[in-house]
Formats: structure tokens, C-alpha cells, sequence
């Protein structure tokens, strides 16, 4: 065992399950807490400790990696009763994995600084389906002299690793990143349910696309479950509406207006109403195919 580095993880939902299992694989000494105990059965069975609070994971870890919801759960989970300024010691690193607004990342480090406890921004891209290989791409921003002492373990955790500089740099290029995905989710959508208006087999719409200049990843890989039907959430689409409004709730701190950024979030909001938040957020596609339908219906 890496027994050099103590690792805690706060937060197992899919991706941080994934990060755990990895890091137990590749030899580490890891301390697991989630609000419902259940979800950390898979990594204690993998030999992680599962303990009754966010306090006992950092009493028992060098690196504390969190992975929750919003800027919310994070402060919840560092401030509150039994939150970890309640078992810091010397030298205890805060590594933030979660997507969340770049300024109130920048509130909640310096927060933990007046209990002597340095925060880093560790936003990464790609689901828990590459998180298990360890073949996310990561961010970091914050405290340079803990980057370095804890790299090793963000290069398991990552096929790359970029330091970008002071704390909340990582979550805005995060943010950006995410904005970049959920317009390749709609733009592919809305091309698939114009190629089956006009009776194309979407299929060859897609091998047509991808002929050209302007495939991605995305339009390779998800979109052929997407015109099966098949939404498997890696990331749900009430995540990703989520993950719009911090971007958008960014953009305004910034004095910016994102439009297609604000309309997005509109339509992943109907979207959620409509029944469709817990499909993964490429089922953006099945909302639109029943919105196609009521309007022809309406006509």
C-alpha cells in the first residue's frame, strides 16, 4: 500500500465511486463517507474504510478529495456538525472535485484557510466510465506547493493533469468545458430529429457527419445510443441543468450574457418538468421527440 498518502473521499455518488475504485486498485490507503451509507458498499468491499462523517475522513487522511453536488454540499460538508474542519490536522489538503461556481469556490478556500486548511480546485472531465480507468482529464487550481506534494495522486486519478493558477481558475475552465458539451448534446439532437423529419435514417446522418470536419467524441460514440433510445445516465440531464445555471449564475457575476447558455438551461428546465431529468443529459433527444410529437398533434 501507498501508505505515504492517506486518501479520503467525500461523496460516492457514480463518479466519485469511480475515482474510489480506482485509487483502491492502484494501492491506496482510502477513507470513504457519503449521506447514504449504501452507496459506499462497493468500496468497502474493495478494502476502503467507511466511516460516519466527513470529520473522521479527514482525521484519517492527508488528501481529502470531495465530490458533491453544489457549492452548497461542499460547505455543508467541510462547515457543518461533524464536517472536516472538525478533524483537521497539520497539513490536511482539501481537493474539491465538484462542479461548482468559481466564486464560491474562491469563498469556501478561504474559509478553510482560517482553519489552517489549503483548498484545491480538482474539476475533471469524463463520467465514471473512464473515472474507473483513471483516464479523466483534470484541472487544478489553487495552492501550487500542494499540487505538487499530492501530484502523484491526481496523476492516478488522470490521464492529464493541468495547473491553471489561483484557486476557482479550474472550475470557471470547468464550467466552459461543460458549456461546450451540452451544445454538442443539442446541436446532435436537433440534427438527428431534423434527419428523421425528413425521413433520413439517422444513421446515415450520423455516418455522413462523421465523414466530416466536424465529428466529435460525442457524435461517434453517444450518439449511436442515442437514436436507440438508450439513455444509461453517466451524467443525468437534471445534472446538467444544474451545471447551466452555475454557468449561467457565473456568466452574470461576471457582468456577461451567455444566450445560448441561458437558452439551454430553459430547455433542460422543461425538459425536467416533462419527466426526462434523470435520463442522461444526451436524453435531451427523447424530450425533443415527444415535444415534435405534441406540437404535431397540436397541429
Amino acid at each position: 500500500m501507498k501508505s505515504e498518502d492517506k486518501v479520503g473521499l467525500v461523496g460516492t455518488g457514480m463518479l466519485g465511486n469511480a475515482v474510489g475504485l480506482h485509487l483502491l486498485k492502484t494501492g491506496y490507503d482510502l477513507t470513504a463517507y457519503n449521506r447514504t451509507r449504501e452507496k459506499t458498499l462497493g468500496l468497502e468491499k474493495n478494502g476502503a474504510s467507511i466511516v460516519d462523517s466527513p470529520m473522521d475522513v479527514a482525521r484519517s487522511s492527508d488528501l481529502v478529495i470531495t465530490c458533491v453536488k453544489d457549492a452548497n454540499a461542499v460547505k455543508s460538508v467541510s462547515f457543518e456538525k461533524n464536517g472536516i474542519v472538525e478533524g483537521r490536522h497539520e497539513n490536511l489538503v482539501v481537493a474539491d472535485m465538484s462542479t461548482i461556481n468559481p466564486i464560491e469556490s474562491r469563498k469556501i478556500a478561504n474559509k478553510l484557510n482560517d482553519f489552517n486548511i489549503v483548498m484545491l480546485d480538482i474539476p475533471v472531465m469524463g463520467g465514471p466510465n473512464v473515472a474507473i480507468k483513471g483516464e479523466l482529464v483534470l484541472m487544478v487550481s489553487g495552492d501550487e506547493n500542494a499540487f505538487n506534494k499530492h501530484k502523484k495522486i491526481f496523476e492516478v486519478i488522470a490521464r492529464q493533469v493541468f495547473f491553471l493558477g489561483k484557486n476557482g481558475v479550474a472550475h470557471s475552465v470547468k464550467l466552459a468545458l461543460n458549456l461546450q458539451i451540452v451544445m454538442l448534446a443539442l446541436a446532435i439532437s436537433e440534427g438527428i430529429t431534423l434527419a428523421r423529419a425528413s425521413s433520413v435514417d439517422p444513421e446515415v446522418f450520423l455516418k455522413i457527419l462523421n465523414s466530416t470536419y466536424f465529428k466529435t467524441g460525442m457524435s461517434e460514440n453517444k450518439a449511436y445510443k442515442m437514436i436507440k433510445d438508450k439513455f444509461e445516465p453517466t451524467f443525468t440531464l437534471k445534472n446538467m441543468k444544474k451545471d447551466l445555471g452555475t454557468i449561467n449564475e457565473t456568466a452574470k457575476s461576471l457582468g456577461l450574457n451567455l444566450p445560448m447558455s441561458f437558452k439551454a438551461e430553459e430547455l433542460y428546465r422543461t425538459a425536467i418538468e416533462d419527466g426526462f431529468g434523470d435520463l442522461d443529459y444526451t436524453g435531451i433527444l427523447a424530450y425533443l421527440k415527444q415535444a415534435t410529437k405534441t406540437e404535431n398533434l397540436q397541429n
